[in-house]
């Protein structure tokens, strides 16, 4: 992309995928569509991703064509780093702003960097919550054009699993994503619901085999490995959502967290943790159930309502998909971004 012409910086500082990776996949065609100039900066990202490279930073001591100063928009504290570094060092023409989605308290270095932007962004209310200076909330949303219900044409992602209903859990296989609460759950409730198979869908790192091994042990003791699926990291999990009848989030910890409404805005009613923001995405009794972090007996209790009564998982999964659309669309994210921007853009009109 043409330097002359961004405005926006996004800085992408980390390789391995991650939910900020998710966001600014999902976030960064949608702004361009919608007018605004912005590429991103880094590794990691699809190379169909609106882009700049890292010598494309030596033309930004001259401001873009529109005469105002660019925005370096920073998720992670080595991108606030970098934006200072090239604002207060290499003196260019730059105005920082930061989104924080952590759900704890700040160090103080953050704190410092933090207090360094000229403004931030909060990704839920409970994130706020953790910010000592003046910030504005904008939740993240999803496509709902790319996660949307099942249609009559679409093929079926699990035509070989026993039972004709599906429970998902998605997400990397880890104690901080609460599957080992979920595979407790489901061993506990599965033999009293026979219609219903279990389906976990996420990569196993190195460092977490030894957890997953632990999961496939116990579901073996208990006679459900036809059951309770390990299917891996799939390549698209869009069909997957589509297929479920109910969806759970049960993380420990989150600091935003996209699947609950991935899989709400595809259909399926999600029971949560309160973890991220995951409260802030759920209708409770009308569009899934919230329970306390690491509460494995309160989260089986959740989900069992569902098992006995699909119809009310169908309904409830219906309510879901209308809510993430009209509260929760990626369209929303992109409004608020561009009023902060805007805010921004006044403080340097040329």
């Amino acid at each position: 992309m043409n330097i002359r012409e961004i405005e926006i910086i996004a800085p992408h500082f980390k390789r391995r995928l991650s939910g900020v990776t998710t966001t600014v996949v999902q976030l960064a065609p949608k702004q361009v569509e919608a007018g605004v100039k912005l590429a991103t900066l880094g590794p990691g990202l699809p190379a169909t991703m609106p882009r700049i490279g890292f010598l494309d930073l030596l033309a930004c001591w001259k401001r873009p064509a529109s005469g105002r100063k660019r925005i370096w928009h920073a998720r992670r504290n080595n991108e606030m780093l970098a934006g200072l570094v090239l604002r207060d060092i290499l003196r260019m023409p730059m105005l920082l702003l930061f989104t924080s989605a952590a759900q704890r308290r700040h160090s103080r270095y953050t704190k410092w960097l933090i207090s360094k932007m000229d403004a931030v962004v909060a990704t839920s209310a409970r994130s706020g919550s953790y910010l000592d200076v003046p910030h504005t909330v904008i939740m993240h949303g999803v496509d709902t054009d790319v996660f949307r219900p099942v249609r009559a044409d679409d093929a079926d992602p699990a035509p070989a699993l026993d039972g004709r209903l599906i429970i998902g859990c998605t997400g990397r296989v880890r104690a901080q994503k609460g599957t080992d609460l979920f595979v407790d759950a489901m061993i506990a409730l599965l033999p009293h619901y026979p219609a219903w198979t279990a389906v976990i869908a996420g990569r196993v790192t190195s460092e977490h085999e030894g957890f997953a091994a632990d999961l496939r042990a116990r579901i073996d003791r208990a006679g459900l490995k036809d059951r309770i699926r390990f299917i891996g990291e799939v390549d698209d999990i869009k069909p997957w959502y589509r297929r479920f009848q109910l969806f759970v989030a049960p993380s420990r910890n989150e600091g935003f967290g996209l699947t609950p409404l991935e899989a709400m805005a595809s259909g399926a009613p999600a029971v949560t943790s309160d973890a991220g923001a995951y409260a802030e995405m759920i209708v409770p009794g009308r569009t899934g159930l919230v329970v306390a972090a690491g509460d494995g007996e309160a989260l089986k209790h959740a989900i069992e309502p569902y098992l006995a009564d699909p119809e009310r998982a169908r309904r409830h999964g219906e309510y879901a998909a209308r809510h993430v659309r009209e509260t929760f669309a990626i369209a929303n994210e992109v409004e608020g971004l561009n009023g902060v921007y805007a805010r921004l853009f006044l403080k340097s009109s040329p």
